[in-house]
């Protein structure tokens, strides 16, 4: 085997910690050389915890580097430019969702990325459940037949307690230069949060199972509790007009439905996701769902054998160094990244989850907001180069 991949990953927060340093730990294609962070306790609190020889509070000191193959941006806040800037560097690229706003960009930046023979990686974490890749196969078998109807949700009650602060950063001191999201309390002027952030992981793993694109939607967003906190360091509840629950159905090239709802502020357990396909010859539901130890189930069921009857996940499905006890983060995202050192060395001669699926996930998300606005079905594909309503959404 070749060296590893040196990678160099900018965040060192909670999900870095819980989800992607983990991962590129226990991969044998990879190992951690550098973490950056705004804060460098953060930084030098986690490369203690995973055994990162270099700290720095500067990702440009990175990007510049010629050591570096790959870079993993995991911050709050927007990643655009984060990330073409480590295209333009030459790295290949992880980046937590979204990674763009707007869907076009996300198709700028894989257009980017090709032109220079990079790898991209999407944390649409959840296409990479053992489960949920276990699906995956049984529909490329043929289990499910003709795909007819595919239903998704995405629900736990993360913001249900007010005080639950909407902006997700821990912040130091206040924020500044920021502008204040969810001040618009028109219906058009909702501001896209769970259907960007909660949505998208579920939207892809629909179209995966449907295996076609979706040519039109139509949907609502709501706001269900109006009145939270805007930041940590926030001791008072305010008005804050964002999406917090949302709905669309739409309709595939193929013929197939396609449901979704979305949602933060729902009674459950966190990560949330309910997938089910049906078909002409069988169904399959997928639940991911943390509750009494278990992180996950599927569930298959035929014509002739109407009852859901769980199914064993193939070990094969696991990430390398995975064990029973496993957080749900880290069972997941260890399999997002060893199958994206995989693609980068060669080892798998087909990419998923890169910006251009993306994109595909993005632009779904664009067309559902659209509808919300102007109170109609929407056509897809867009129009890439027709003018269309600010996007609204959260930057974190």
């Amino acid at each position: 085997m070749s060296d590893p991949l040196r990678v160099a990953v900018i965040g060192a927060g909670r999900w870095s910690r819980s989800a992607h340093l983990p991962g590129f730990t226990r991969s044998p294609l990879s190992k951690v050389v550098a973490i950056c962070d705004l804060h460098r306790d953060l930084a030098e609190s986690a490369a203690a915890e995973f055994g990162i020889p270099e700290v720095c509070t500067d990702a440009a000191e990175l990007l510049g580097r010629p050591d570096i193959d790959v870079v993993d941006v995991v911050t709050r806040g927007d990643h655009q430019d984060l990330v073409f800037a480590t295209l333009e560097a030459g790295k290949h690229c992880l980046v937590e969702k979204p990674v763009c706003h707007d869907y076009r960009d996300v198709w700028r930046a894989h257009e980017l990325a090709t032109s220079k023979g990079l790898k991209t990686k999407v944390g649409l974490t959840f296409r990479y459940a053992p489960a949920v890749m276990y699906m995956f196969d049984l529909i490329r078998e043929g289990f499910v037949g003709e795909p007819y109807i595919f239903n998704g949700y995405e629900q736990n009650s993360q913001w249900l307690d007010p005080d639950n602060p909407m902006d997700k950063r821990i912040h130091r001191t206040p924020p500044q230069g920021e502008p204040e999201w969810g001040t618009d309390l028109s219906r058009e002027g909702i501001v896209v949060s769970s259907l960007e952030g909660y949505g998208a992981p579920t939207i892809d793993i629909g179209l995966e199972c449907v295996g076609a694109d979706l040519t039109k939607v139509v949907g609502i967003l709501a706001n269900m509790v109006p009145y939270r906190r805007r930041t940590n360091l926030d001791t008072d509840r305010e008005r804050i007009h964002i999406d917090d629950a949302d709905m669309f159905m739409g309709e595939a090239s193929n013929g197939a439905l396609f449901s979704m709802q979305s949602s933060y502020v729902t009674v459950g357990n966190y990560p949330g996701i309910e997938a089910r396909i049906f078909g002409s010859r069988g169904a399959i539901q997928v639940r991911l769902v943390e509750e009494f130890g278990v992180i996950q189930t599927i569930k298959t069921a035929t014509p002739d054998a109407v009852e859901f009857v769980e199914r064993e996940i193939p070990p094969e499905y696991f990430a390398p160094g995975a064990r029973p006890d496993d957080h749900w983060s880290t069972a997941f995202y260890g399999n997002l990244v060893h199958n994206f050192c995989q693609e980068i060395v060669g080892e798998r001669s087909e990419d998923q989850g890169d910006f251009a699926q993306s994109a595909r996930v993005q632009e779904v998300i664009n067309a559902v907001t659209l509808s919300h606005r102007e109170h109609r079905w929407v056509d897809l594909p867009l129009d890439r180069g027709e003018e269309q309503p600010p996007i609204q959404t959260m930057p974190w």
